[in-house]
């Protein structure tokens, strides 16, 4: 109206063709992304219309913008950046739909068709996580902590639910979707989602590892929280996530378990998960006290002192056989390795302990490991650890405690059921030298942020499963935020 009203109408005529031609530029390109995307529902009327009218047009549109004006045709891309900005942070979500969302899937379809697993090489291996979670509300830092620990690779969250879909009326998975897709955006996580329905929970988490992923994104690693009869603490409302807002925490998750009531899953079934992932070449990490993993803290620590990654890539259930060169030791350095990679944990130092005995060239085998260790382009600190006083544990013949032996809760239900028998030999290590080899690895100071220790494989025959998770309790026991890894597969070379 002030134009019309100064008698120079011919001001505004430049850029009110400008802006309507750079509309008609704009419609041309969301034609021409809808026919790249290959969208089903995109069937245009017009009988001449291809791709190659719609880069014409938008061809066309352009020139003659800067044909009329140079200066009006400049101003007009700056403001339709700027308005695109503004929709992209400003506006609520809407339901026209969003052609990004065509033009992504079009895309990654596209690769992963081109992602061969036949063309798999260790030097370009990464870790693919799937992490098991029976109630988000107990897990908040682990699945926080698997997020540092997945090294830009593939990482799932996996539930099972114990229900039959024969005795119900729908899927009842549907409306606990948006739940868990809340979840990973408010724990700012790099997650998929998936959620199965199952009998059992070992049977869940076979159809997780045969299903999950797709092509050549499929996860190689499971993990799981400790089996332990630890009460669950509810991190999720203490998450800074949740904190940072005065709302309650708004996610349809159930309230935890009870320290009395009866778990869903008894300590043989989560055994034999383990030794099912193993079967089906699966690298195994088990989780301990990672709940009382404060990052934060350790963060504002780093500034003054850096935490430390204790590393023990031995097998200390099994001394005689300890070896620092196999594949679940390379594992095993590789992931402590990755953690330190992550952006919040780079200041923190690596410490690999290497257990010797006297008379066995410590030094000779310090300068092996070392040598190994600039193979593979890893700075940590090597530290000699004596552990004759812990050896000769082993090769004694067992003693039980005084009361007799510590079984958990769960081989004493066992043993009451006479489910199974336990002979006296039935593991080749005491609990005099597993709680020895603990407090070898407690005293080693300083306090590590986090510890990763060697898992061993469970033993074969069904009826050993508790005794071996016995073990496990008791080699953890009080070490604070433990990772016990088992890698099956090769994850890097000093070929390279």
């Amino acid at each position: 109206q002030l134009v019309l009203f100064s008698g120079k109408l011919n001001t505004i005529a430049g850029v009110v063709t400008t802006f309507f031609l750079l509309v008609y530029a704009t419609v041309n390109l969301a034609c021409l992304a809808l026919e790249w995307a290959s969208a089903p529902n995109f069937r245009p009327t017009f009988r001449y219309f291809t791709w190659h009218t719609c880069l014409l047009g938008i061809a066309g549109c352009c020139v003659m913008m800067f044909l009329i004006s140079p200066v009006s045709a400049s101003a007009s891309l700056g403001f339709l950046l700027l308005l695109l900005l503004a929709l992209h942070y400003l506006s609520p979500s809407s339901t026209w739909g969003y052609i990004s969302q065509a033009l992504i899937f079009h895309q990654v379809r596209k690769y992963l068709l081109m992602l061969d697993v036949r063309k798999d090489h260790v030097k370009f291996w990464r870790p693919q996580m799937l992490l098991m979670v029976q109630n988000p509300r107990g897990s908040a830092r682990l699945i926080d902590f698997v997020n540092d620990l997945k090294k830009s690779g593939l990482y799932i969250l996996g539930h099972v639910e114990l229900q039959d879909l024969d005795t119900l009326p729908s899927d009842p998975l549907q409306p606990q979707q948006d739940s868990w897709l809340s979840l990973v955006d408010k724990l700012n996580v790099k997650a998929f989602v998936s959620l199965t329905l199952a009998p059992s929970v070992r049977h869940g988490v076979r159809q997780l590892l045969f299903t999950s992923g797709l092509g050549g994104m499929r996860p190689n690693t499971l993990v799981l929280g400790f089996y332990d009869d630890a009460a669950p603490q509810d991190g999720l409302a203490r998450h800074p996530a949740f904190t940072s807002t005065r709302e309650d925490v708004p996610l349809g998750f159930p309230p935890l378990r009870a320290p009395d009531d009866p778990k869903l899953l008894s300590a043989r079934e989560y055994v034999g998960i383990v030794a099912d992932a193993l079967k089906m070449l699966r690298n195994v990490l088990l989780a301990r006290h990672l709940e009382g993993l404060d990052k934060a803290w350790e963060l504002r620590r780093a500034a003054s002192s850096p935490p430390a990654i204790h590393v023990w890539p031995v097998n200390l259930l099994r001394p005689d056989s300890a070896r620092y060169v196999d594949s679940c030791s390379l594992f095993l350095l590789q992931m402590a390795c990755v953690l330190n990679m992550a952006r919040a944990w780079r200041r923190a130092r690596l410490r690999l302990f290497l257990c010797v005995e006297a008379g066995a060239m410590p030094h000779a085998q310090e300068e092996k490991l070392r040598q190994l260790l600039k193979d593979l382009r890893i700075q940590a600190q090597i530290q000699l650890v004596p552990w004759d006083a812990v050896t000769c544990l082993h090769w004694q013949k067992p003693r039980e405690p005084p009361g007799g032996p510590l079984p958990t809760r769960a081989m004493e239900e066992e043993k009451e059921e006479g489910a199974v028998n336990f002979p006296a030999n039935a593991t080749q290590v005491s609990d005099e030298y597993i709680c020895a080899a603990n407090k070898l690895v407690l005293e080693q100071s300083p306090t590590p942020a986090v510890r990763f220790l060697y898992l061993p494989r469970p033993p074969p025959p069904p009826s050993l499963y508790l005794l071996y998770l016995h073990q496990l309790e008791l080699l953890t026991r009080g070490l604070g935020p433990t990772v016990l890894v088992h890698g099956v597969s090769a994850v890097t070379s000093t070929q390279l």
